[in-house]
């Protein structure tokens, strides 16, 4: 398992987390540092007492649907595949596979109930503090409406984001663009194994006219028709002058 976990802005800026307590934002902290390699923690009763969480900063997660819980005492984070992307080389399958098998993930990336047998319910007292209003939020905050098709477009795009310093809109171009490399295999790790790829060999990189190769990090450029030759570069395979600008384009 990593010692270092990832968090996205996507999930901990939101209104939905920050109206939170802190000691409740604490503890879903510290058990994302706590969970596996895919999200998952077995002892998250014990991470609670350690921090001095309440029972109702837990409840409290399981209620707004930040964690997913199993009738075993199980639990998994909701958004795990939001914040951490974890390389195939280092990455180490979770142990709780009884509980893993049903889970499937949605559009976004999230982990979603597949089947609901023996999994425990909340009920906090509290007017289920609006769960169906929690559940929409949380749905507008990650990308808006699904349309059909099971592919984590805002996940995939705030990843470039992220690593190519863009504020890129899943937009429709965007999104047909994805979804055709998807269509023709590709997922997830593919997509970000190109753009660590591109963002490592074009950051800093300057044509000859003196253009930066830094403006091909867009999902024009990278989830082209090039996506395939690009997911097999080396990522310190960097030029330093490239001479034909439209080789790259």
């Amino acid at each position: 398992m990593a010692n270092r976990r990832m968090f996205s802005k996507n999930i901990t800026e939101t209104d939905i987390f920050l109206d939170m307590p802190m000691s409740t934002q604490c503890l879903y902290f510290h058990l994302n540092m706590s969970a596996d390699d895919d999200g998952f923690i077995g002892n998250a009763k014990t991470i609670k007492r350690m921090v001095g969480a309440s029972d109702d900063d837990f409840k409290l997660l399981m209620a707004k649907e930040f964690i997913i819980p199993f009738e075993s005492g199980v639990v998994v984070i909701k958004d795990w595949k939001i914040h951490n992307y974890i390389r195939s080389d280092r990455y180490n399958s979770t142990v709780y596979t009884k509980e893993k098998k049903q889970l499937k993930q949605n559009e976004n990336g999230q982990y979603e109930l597949g089947m609901t047998s023996g999994i425990p319910t909340v009920d906090t007292g509290k007017d289920r503090l609006g769960k169906d209003r929690l559940g929409k939020d949380r749905k507008d905050t990650m990308s808006g409406k699904p349309d059909g098709v099971s592919i984590p477009y805002q996940v995939i795009i705030s990843y470039l984001n992220e690593k190519a310093g863009k504020k890129f809109k899943v937009v429709t171009k965007h999104k047909d663009l994805i979804k055709a490399r998807w269509n023709e295999g590709q997922r997830l790790e593919d997509f970000q194994t190109v753009i660590d790829n591109m963002s490592a060999n074009w950051k800093g990189v300057t044509f000859s006219n003196g253009t930066s190769a830094e403006k091909y990090l867009q999902p024009s450029t990278l989830f082209g028709s090039k996506f395939e030759e690009y997911r097999n570069q080396t990522p310190d395979n960097k030029p330093t002058k490239p001479t034909n600008e439209l080789d790259w384009e």
